[in-house]
């Protein structure tokens, strides 16, 4: 049975956040992250991280995966943001008028950036998404175990 502290959970959420996958040791209970291939398509590998991948291909069963969410959950988690967090009607217009266009996730980011006033709440409230993201992954690694 998978289990982890929150530390170690806020962790994995915020290297997931910055374009990593995540993999668990369970026998050593350490955390060990490389550059997705979708954020990072022309980065080569360390020697260190392609050991990682060796050790991971040689024994699967040890590592448990985090991956980052799907573009829908994460156009999900900005709705839920602009809804439930902002209480400005012409700036939750704005968020969610920029959802509903090319680039959702980039004119989302540029609008809240440069509101000043919800910058700090929208990098809380998503790493909270993401820690949840985490525990739900720890779920269905156990659920998978069983």
């Amino acid at each position: 049975m998978l289990t982890l502290s929150e530390n170690e959970v806020e962790r994995i959420a915020a290297l997931l956040l910055k374009g990593m996958i995540c993999f668990y040791q369970l026998d050593n209970k350490k955390i060990y992250h490389i550059p997705d291939d979708e954020d990072y398509f022309n980065y080569d590998l360390t020697p260190e991280e392609e050991d990682i991948l060796d050790e991971i291909e040689d024994n699967p069963d040890n590592f448990a995966e985090f991956t980052k969410m799907e573009l829908s959950q994460e156009h999900q988690v900005m709705e839920n943001f602009a809804d439930r967090i902002v209480k400005e009607r012409n700036f939750q217009d704005e968020l969610f008028n920029a959802l509903n266009k090319p680039k959702a996730a980039t004119a989302f980011k540029f609008l809240v950036d440069n509101s000043g006033k919800y910058r700090d709440r929208w990098i809380e409230f998503r790493l909270d998404k993401y820690k949840d993201w985490v525990k739900e992954q720890i779920d269905s690694f156990n659920y998978s175990e069983e």
